[in-house]
């Protein structure tokens, strides 16, 4: 995003990924003042067409189940989850002997 700057993110067609039509197209992102539709989830078009049905629900899911305007903010979540897991007991050691500098693969 850093080389296309801001021009080009604002010109991007942003959906509503929590809102499909049934012929496969998405709402535009947002909601009037007073709707009565779920939150929307809003990414690029470009990017809602390459995640996959799966990850369209995780998304949406994850939104919906934080606490909606507080303070009048919206509310942003990741789009992608965080894949990982736990760090064990051998990863950690590996990181204390390296320090926390180490860039290499645990």
């Amino acid at each position: 995003m850093s080389k296309k700057g801001l021009r080009a993110w604002v010109k991007e067609k942003w959906v509503d990924i929590g809102a499909p039509k049934k012929d496969g197209k998405y709402q535009p992102c947002g909601r009037k003042k007073g709707s009565k539709r779920k939150y929307p989830k809003c990414v690029p078009l470009a990017k809602a067409t390459r995640m996959t049905k799966s990850q369209k629900a995780s998304a949406v899911k994850r939104k919906r189940s934080k606490p909606q305007g507080v303070g009048g903010k919206p509310t942003n979540v990741k789009t992608f989850a965080a894949s990982g897991g736990y760090i064990s007991k051998e990863r950690r050691a590996g990181a204390a002997v390296r320090g926390f500098d180490f860039k290499g693969v645990f």
